[in-house]
């Protein structure tokens, strides 16, 4: 049995969202939120001033019509506070330029806390930043720090690849036409070239997951994004009915067979447990020599192409096998 790449805790307390906005003066750094002023009356979210067409400005009002649209694909909630912490503020605006670019791969759900106060205490957030995942209503934290907008669109390219390998393919519905010099016109349609493979993935085929991804590849070797497809299907290929348990106690009494740790290391990965996959196969090059070494750099390979050569967790992992070669 496979994981998923989030954690799932309990659904969303919102109870708090039930009871009436405290009445409170504006709070002054680190103290609490003054209540949402002018706020909607309506539930239906509409989208972020200035944004994109899939980042939306949640309000006490809309809050719980965001998190039940996570039933059809990603929600990115990200609380902030631009008075508090200016770059919090500005990592929300990046997610919702990346969710523009990611054409609705996810929703970004921009939580100004001090607007709306209710439901951070609601998520029960401890600090800002913070980016939460929500998928089908359950959230868990996705980032906690306010990265670069290159670094944020590596990490998030590698969560949806890895939401794709498991299947998880579905798109949110624009909010409305960003207007500008082209207003009016229709909208590009989404590359097809994926569509297959994802196709594949959706209906639970990984073997012909495997093989669209291939001729992708084999068409273009520079597409990236059909690498990275390709690898992780081959992930969820190789772990296809595979007990995690059993997977687990065999890499734990066999801890130089080169074919039981790279089992974990799957798992580790499909998981959502990078770093852990990464470090095992460092330390299963350095402990093994010969055949063995080469089958546990490849397949160590293999997994960094799956994340994508821009992730700073790959970077850190090459580094790393640079060490344990040499």
């Amino acid at each position: 049995m496979t994981q998923q790449p989030f954690s799932r805790p309990g659904a969303i307390d919102l109870s708090a969202l039930k009871r009436p906005a405290p009445s409170a003066p504006p709070a002054g750094p680190g103290g609490p939120g003054a209540p949402a002023t002018g706020a909607p009356t309506g539930g239906a979210p509409t989208a972020a001033a200035g944004g994109s067409s899939y980042a939306v400005d949640v309000t006490e009002q809309n809050f719980q019509t965001v998190i039940e649209s996570s039933m059809t694909a990603p929600v990115l909630l990200v609380f902030y506070s631009r008075t508090r912490m200016p770059e919090s503020g500005q990592l929300a605006d990046d997610l919702a330029v990346v969710s523009g670019e990611f054409e609705g791969r996810f929703l970004a759900g921009l939580v100004d806390i001090d607007a709306a106060p209710q439901i951070a205490q609601a998520m029960q957030i401890p600090s800002i930043p913070l980016v939460v995942a929500v998928l089908d209503g359950r959230p868990a934290p996705l980032l906690q720090d306010a990265v670069p907008i290159e670094e944020l669109r590596a990490a998030l390219t590698q969560v949806m690849q890895q939401l794709t390998a498991q299947g998880m393919t579905g798109r949110h519905q624009p909010l409305h036409a960003v207007a500008g010099p082209d207003d009016g016109a229709e909208e590009p349609p989404v590359d097809p070239r994926y569509a297959a493979a994802q196709d594949a993935l959706g209906e639970g085929d990984i073997d012909r997951a495997v093989a669209e991804y291939q001729k992708l590849v084999d068409a273009n070797p520079a597409d990236a994004e059909a690498a990275a497809g390709l690898a992780m299907a081959k992930v969820l290929q190789r772990t296809q009915g595979v007990d995690l348990n059993e997977a687990r106690a065999a890499g734990a009494a066999n801890p130089d067979d080169v074919d039981a740790q790279t089992m974990v290391a799957d798992l580790d990965m499909l998981g959502g447990h990078v770093e852990d996959a990464f470090a095992r196969l460092v330390e299963l090059v350095r402990r093994t020599s010969g055949d063995e070494r080469n089958a546990a750099r490849e397949h160590l390979l293999g997994l960094f192409a799956a994340v994508g050569n821009d992730d700073p967790r790959v970077v850190r992992g090459r580094q790393a096998l640079a060490s344990a070669l040499f």
